[in-house]
């Protein structure tokens, strides 16, 4: 039975102690709290009175959100021009206030909690100075190409993370990326500071977004400024709103580490909650942190989460992120530096929009391990219209450099087909295809090292029949199943060694793929 005792610490400051509500199904509670006139900053303390429960911790004022520190130790303080990580500096209303409770995790017999708020009449924190409203860049490079990047930091408004954005920005530089995107957990606390960290690396795009953490599996919302709630259960709060509530700010989602099981290491880090709906959902983390590191723990069963989902028909980018906490100098059993894995995109130019619609379009490569590993670019004719081909008879193109030794295959429709052993640099293996009489087929690229373990994969380009064609027959080998069906029906596969000349002159053919990868490798952004 919830229960609560307002003590009285001073004339107005509070101190709120009870137990935690009987378990309703809903794993958030409130707390009210009366905010009086003239306060110009608000102090909260929190803990669960039993170190073997978990409890987060977040605060609304009357409108809404203020921030989210979930576990952090410290007090969380908010006023008028300043707040600590995790929360919002504004105008403090008088009136109804809530402390938001997370049960992350309840072990005691009668798990309980204490809040103690204090409210001030005078400031305790300096001015934030590096605070300005949010804009997107301007492109930090005028030119189409692959940009590296990694789509899974956090900073110190992370409570269980302590990386400066400084401190991320000049490690991300220092292994040759282009973008970092900040995902801080169910906060935007740290957006309204991207604009001066990215006035101090110009060399560097700053893409905003936030980590939707929830006890049911995380997800990133990619390009998101203002705040999505993630109580799942709680206030109405569902998968699909808080899809909707990031695609309204133009800001993708993607679900983050989905098979991560490591129990109370990690809690809700396995994605158990219900799945967006088609074309709320824009990509999946197919490796977290290096492959060297967690692969062969969670690689294989991240693929096929995303390819389920693929054939449920949903058209979602491969995508990897380094979920480095540390600016890169983390020591744990599962810590990763940001860039390992790198996820390149092809974008029109360096900025978030441009960012956007490649991952939109599924122009993603993920280099399992980091930078310095092959690369491979999917090209097709005729062109692809966002991620999808429509024609009678396309020809895919897969160009690798830097990957001598390596054996590369085209998977189609989550079915692996025959490999090629890379034998030259740049390297193209080519393959013929018709799409199906109806409906289309997805194909992609991956190279394997010694011993099969992965290095690197595509996203996955559909290939669907013209308007025109839709009504021929298909092609007799397709009735069959199995990967031995799929060879047979391959009407050309073959090793090639190609001059570096494209037989289209498009930025992104292979006639820019040795300069692409000697300028990635270096840390040079591609300028066709």
């Amino acid at each position: 039975m919830f229960a609560f005792l307002a003590l009285s610490a001073s004339a107005q400051d509070l101190v709120l102690e009870g137990l935690v509500p009987a378990d309703d199904g809903v794993d958030y509670f409130v707390l009210d709290v009366e905010v009086p006139v003239g306060t110009v900053e608000i102090e909260v303390a929190h803990r669960a009175t039993d170190d073997r429960d978990v409890l987060d911790f977040g605060l609304l004022d009357v409108a809404g959100f203020r921030g989210w520190g979930g576990g952090n130790s410290e007090p969380a303080v908010v006023g008028e021009e300043a707040a600590s990580r995790s929360y919002l500096p504004g105008p403090l209303p008088a009136g109804t206030w809530r402390v938001l409770v997370g049960e992350a995790q309840l072990r005691s017999e009668a798990p309980g909690y204490r809040v103690e708020v204090s409210f001030h009449t005078k400031p305790t924190l300096a001015q934030a100075a590096d605070r300005a409203p949010y804009t997107d860049a301007a492109p930090l490079v005028n030119a189409p190409g692959w940009y590296a990047g990694d789509f899974h930091v956090h900073s110190e408004d992370s409570g269980d993370a302590s990386a400066t954005l400084d401190t991320i920005g000049a490690f991300a530089e220092g292994r040759g990326l282009d973008f970092v995107v900040v995902t801080d957990h169910n906060t935007v606390s740290h957006v309204d500071r991207l604009g001066a960290v990215q006035a101090a690396h110009p060399a560097l795009l700053y893409v905003p977004g936030v980590e939707f953490t929830t006890y049911a599996g995380h997800a990133t919302g990619f390009g998101a400024s203002s705040h999505v709630p993630h109580t799942l259960g709680y206030d109405g709060v569902t998968v699909e709103a808080a899809a909707e509530a990031f695609a309204a700010q133009d800001a993708l989602f993607s679900i983050n580490h989905p098979v991560l099981d490591l129990g109370d290491l990690c809690i809700g880090c396995a994605w158990t909650a219900a799945i967006p709906p088609v074309g709320l959902l824009h990509g999946v983390e197919v490796q977290t942190g290096a492959y060297g590191v967690t692969g062969a723990l969670f690689h294989a069963d991240a693929v096929a989460f995303w390819e389920g989902l693929l054939d449920q028909g949903h058209h979602l980018a491969a995508l990897g992120g380094s979920d480095d906490h540390r600016g890169g100098t983390g020591e744990g059993p599962l810590d990763s530096p940001i860039g390992s894995p790198t996820t390149l995109v092809w974008a029109d130019d360096l900025s978030v929009d441009a960012l956007r619609e490649g991952v939109r379009s599924s122009r993603t490569v993920v280099k399992l391990n980091g930078p310095e590993d092959p690369m491979i670019i999917l090209d097709t004719t005729p062109a692809r219209d966002g991620d999808t081909v429509t024609a009678a008879t396309v020809t895919l193109d897969a160009t690798v450099t830097g990957g001598l030794g390596s054996a590369i295959r085209f998977v189609r429709n989550g079915v692996a087909m025959e490999r090629a052993r890379v034998d030259a640099d740049p390297f193209v293996l080519s393959l013929d295809v018709s799409p199906p009489a109806s409906g289309s087929d997805r194909y992609r690229v991956e190279a394997l090292g010694d011993d099969d373990v992965p290095q690197v994969l595509t996203s996955y380009v559909w290939v669907a029949a013209a308007p025109e064609a839709a009504d021929l027959p298909a092609c007799g080998c397709r009735s069959g199943g199995g990967s031995g069906a799929l060879v047979a029906c391959v009407a050309l596969l073959s090793r090639r060694r190609r001059l570096p000349v494209a037989r289209r002159a498009d930025a992104h053919g292979p006639r820019a793929v040795r300069e692409d990868h000697a300028k990635l490798r270096a840390g040079v952004r591609h300028q066709p």
